[in-house]
């Protein structure tokens, strides 16, 4: 393993039943980095997320955190597991717990810190995604950007080494979605924190990735990888162009 890479995706082969989603994608994450993984909808991004997170295992191929294999029986997989938190797209909070119970949750279920201990890491996690005054506050009482950060403290609950985050500014306005973005590169920067965001929000890509890659649905793989701005001043392929653009394929365009 690379000296500077904490996750390595080696030849990944993706399918559900008969059908291939992704086939021999490599690449490597390299630690500290906010990476970004682009790309049409239905190309795979998500996809490839649910394989790195352990929640789905590959057809073949082999997704390591620092040289772990996290599909691999036994202890080790475990611990390496434990250095990851997620951020999914819909929040997915628990709407009958409030955000400090939200939060507190992980803690509970991985840790033997005394109830006085939890409750001072629950307000410290949610002040730091500015949600101080809000710990007994449901789901259903703040707003969807409030939510986004709620979530985004219950996945640092545990001060993950890597955080994958699904869409983190899907469904918000651009100002709400800026805060966002602003909030992930302060936590980068401030903790070192590893970053693994799937996202199609241009604006995001261009502001806070430090490196990209792009999928493709035809070619079920991995069609660019770099710097996003690069990407799009030098694209090298026509979807790469195009969607860094935002333009649309010709012949899907009304006549």
């Amino acid at each position: 393993m690379s000296a500077e890479a904490i996750i390595e995706v080696d030849d990944l082969v993706a399918r559900y039943g008969d059908a291939t989603i992704l086939e021999h994608v490599d690449f490597s994450v390299r630690r500290g980095e906010i990476f970004v993984i682009i790309g049409a909808s239905g190309c795979g991004k998500s996809t490839l997320m649910r394989h790195m997170i352990g929640l789905d295992r590959p057809w073949s191929g082999t997704v390591k955190i620092e040289g772990v294999d996290i599909h691999s029986s036994g202890p080790q997989f475990r611990v390496a597991l434990q250095k990851i938190g997620v951020l999914f797209q819909n929040s997915a909070l628990f709407g009958s717990m409030t955000l400090a119970e939200n939060v507190a949750l992980p803690i509970a279920e991985y840790s033997r810190l005394p109830a006085g201990l939890v409750d001072q890491l629950v307000r410290m996690k949610l002040c730091m995604v500015e949600l101080s005054g809000f710990e007994a506050h449901l789901p259903s009482e703040i707003s969807g950007g409030m939510k986004k950060r709620a979530a985004l403290a219950r996945a640092m609950a545990l001060n993950p080494e890597i955080l994958f985050l699904d869409e983190p500014t899907s469904g918000l306005d651009p100002v709400i979605s800026a805060e966002i973005d602003h909030l992930i590169r302060h936590i980068n920067e401030s903790l070192g924190t590893t970053m693994v965001i799937v996202t199609h929000d241009l604006g995001s890509i261009l502001n806070i990735a430090d490196r990209a890659i792009m999928l493709d649905k035809g070619r079920r793989g991995i069609i660019a990888e770099g710097d996003p701005r690069q990407l799009r001043k030098n694209p090298g392929h026509e979807d790469v162009r195009r969607f860094f653009h935002r333009e649309a394929r010709s012949e899907s365009l009304p006549r």
